[in-house]
């Protein structure tokens, strides 16, 4: 595991452990290394009313926001399982708001250090972002 990776890897592994998942039991946690250099987690919370829950990686962009950064360089996902773990759709959606094409999305299951590395595009390929809306970057 890189340098970089290893950092972000132990934030999304302590904050999947605070995951609320009473329902599915499938916890997921991640980290999100932001432009301004600090790491931002967060992890799922299901709620009994579906679609309430939050997935993780909406909790860490919130808690990155609510800081006042709003790129994300590299993200860290781990779920549970030995296999890799992609974000749903519409967290695809979500990173998507916040990154650039070269985003680097690093994948785990929470039984192995087995991991798959996407960038933005790759996960999310032809994407609609602010840019479809005249938004600056």
């Amino acid at each position: 595991m890189d340098a970089q990776i290893k950092p972000l890897y132990e934030a999304a592994a302590k904050v999947r452990a605070h995951a609320h998942v009473p329902y599915s039991h499938f916890r997921v946690g991640v980290a999100i290394l932001a432009e301004d250099g600090k790491i931002y987690a967060g992890a799922n919370v299901e709620n009994a009313a579906y679609p309430v829950g939050a997935c993780a990686e909406a909790s860490a962009i919130s808690a990155m926001a609510s800081n006042g950064a709003r790129r994300i360089k590299t993200i860290v996902v781990i779920g549970t399982g030995a296999e890799p773990v992609t974000p749903c759709g519409g967290c695809r959606q979500r990173i998507r708001e916040f990154a650039g094409p070269e985003t680097r999305i690093v994948c785990f299951g929470s039984e192995s250090e087995k991991s798959s590395t996407y960038t933005m595009d790759q996960l999310l390929p032809d994407s609609f972002g602010p840019e479809n809306l005249g938004a600056a970057r």
